[in-house]
């Protein structure tokens, strides 16, 4: 499957409309085009477990649930489906990813999802973050405790280093 042409920055408004909806104060951040999670990093500055990753999870019943994680960690599927009490996850597809949420891959953030699907952060995601904003180029800073409190987290050990 293809990825989904630029929406215009519909996407970006739609996560700052959000974000200021729940009282979540972000600093967006142009970093330009990044081929890679350290790569992205380096353009802001930051180190990579300061780059959290929103995954998209297919649970069993066909819905769908956020994986926040830290760039310098990776999910642990066996912690995520123990947590869920299920026995198999699965990533979809680009284009499911982009129904599901309207954002597409590297860009997609829980804030501003056209579905406000559950969100499960890790436990080690602490201080201030990075995040997609929505749009290719852009990242968005703000606080992670007031991150998952909008967005009423679930916070546990979902994830394994590198």
């Amino acid at each position: 499957m293809t990825e989904r042409a630029d929406d215009g920055g519909r996407g970006h408004e739609r996560f700052l409309d959000d974000a200021a909806a729940r009282g979540l104060r972000v600093e967006v951040a142009e970093r330009g085009r990044a081929t890679s999670l350290e790569e992205a990093a380096a353009n802001l500055g930051i180190e990579p477990r300061a780059v959290v990753k929103s995954l998209v999870v297919r649970h069993p019943d066909g819905t769908f649930l956020f994986a926040l994680i830290p760039g310098d960690r990776q999910i642990s599927w066996p912690k995520l489906r123990k947590l869920l009490g299920v026995n198999r996850l699965s990533m979809p597809a680009a284009d499911v990813a982009f129904d599901a949420t309207g954002y597409e891959r590297g860009t997609i953030t829980p804030v501003g999802s056209t579905t406000p699907w559950p969100v499960y952060a890790d436990a080690t995601i602490t201080g201030r973050i990075s995040l997609g904003a929505g749009e290719h180029g852009r990242s968005a800073f703000v606080d992670s405790g007031e991150l998952l409190r909008s967005l009423g987290a679930t916070v546990a050990d979902i994830s394994d280093p590198l």
